[in-house]
């Protein structure tokens, strides 16, 4: 998809939380994204992957102001800085940025019904009353491909799939521009999984919307995405064009992670690459290059150089960050 013009920019952010110390010691700052920086176009998805712990979500979270995190460096949302944003001027921004959660049970009120779900997001935003809330209610059921009906029924009546298209028509109730979409299909059965990513496909396409699509799942990614942006211990380590990436990857991390997808063709077999020990945390980063310690190519300056994102080739559009590529 050709990128008309630059949505989201996010330069250097960095999210911090306070970790309480025992005794008599003070909080610690506990850094769970360090340093990220990437743009998304008008229309374009970016796909984020990476192990569990990275900071995906919270990432995500952090470009609408969830969570408690302490935020440095800029969010930049159609122009408009969004850190220095008071609440007041961000409500209504955020009017044109909404979330997709990864669990579609816990992310829905149990005492509300789909229609009272609904009704409340556009009174809450002035959006709409009366007969023209409702005839707004039964136009975003049919949009996500749910009866009518089901305006009446409560989250216990629907099943996984039917949840999760709950919770996309109510993150399109505000006529949003760009959507996080934080592991919408990773609770869901293999077989709605793709009835939910042809969704999220078709919107995009109908209503010209943008996506952060947050996911373990590489092979999910890599249909749904334009670019993808690989991440590690709350660092972006590589980011390419999809198919670029998924044909030539750079960075060894990258090349574990893709080769543990498994293959479609009988009987051919994918090299894996097994990589030593687990993901440290946040309050165990090591030092220099984070990867180092579980990289097969490490070399001794990497546990002393931090590696940053540089360009690798002539356009820029894939950049990755790691010692092998000076």
């Amino acid at each position: 998809m050709a990128e008309e013009r630059e949505l989201l920019r996010v330069s250097d952010l960095r999210v911090d939380f306070s970790v309480k110390g025992g005794g008599f010691r003070r909080p610690a700052p506990l850094r769970v994204v360090d340093g990220v920086s990437f743009s998304i176009g008008e229309g374009e998805t970016l796909g984020l992957v990476g192990e569990s712990g990275c900071g995906k979500t919270t990432l995500g979270r952090a470009l609408v102001r969830l969570g408690d995190g302490a935020l440095t460096g800029s969010i930049e949302f159609e122009g408009r800085e969004l850190t220095s944003l008071g609440s007041g001027e961000f409500r209504r921004l955020r009017r044109s940025m909404q979330m997709i959660f990864q669990d579609p049970f816990g992310s829905l009120n149990p005492r509300m019904s789909v229609g009272q779900m609904l009704f409340e997001v556009l009174q809450v935003h002035g959006l709409a009353r009366g007969e023209d809330a409702r005839r707004r209610i039964l136009e975003l059921l049919d949009v996500v491909g749910l009866p009518q009906e089901y305006e009446n029924r409560y989250p216990h009546e629907f099943s996984g799939g039917q949840r999760q298209r709950v919770g996309i028509a109510r993150a399109l109730a505000l006529n949003p521009r760009f959507i996080i979409c934080d592991e919408p299909v990773s609770a869901l059965d293999v077989s709605i999984q793709s009835q939910i990513i042809n969704l999220l496909m078709d919107l995009q396409r109908d209503l010209g919307l943008t996506y952060l699509f947050i996911a373990h799942d590489l092979s999910v990614v890599e249909h749904i995405s334009d670019r993808v942006a690989v991440m590690y211990l709350g660092r972006i380590v590589e980011i390419a064009g999809a198919r670029e990436l998924y044909c030539n990857p750079a960075h060894p991390y990258t090349r574990a992670l893709l080769s543990a997808i498994p293959t479609p063709e009988p009987g051919r077999k994918r090299e894996r690459i097994i990589l030593g020990g687990d993901q440290p945390g946040p309050m165990s980063v090591p030092s220099g290059c984070p990867f180092h310690p579980r990289c097969p190519s490490a070399m001794p300056e990497c546990s002393m150089k931090t590696p940053s994102l540089k360009p690798l080739g002539g356009d820029g559009s894939h950049q990755v960050s790691c010692l092998l590529y000076p």
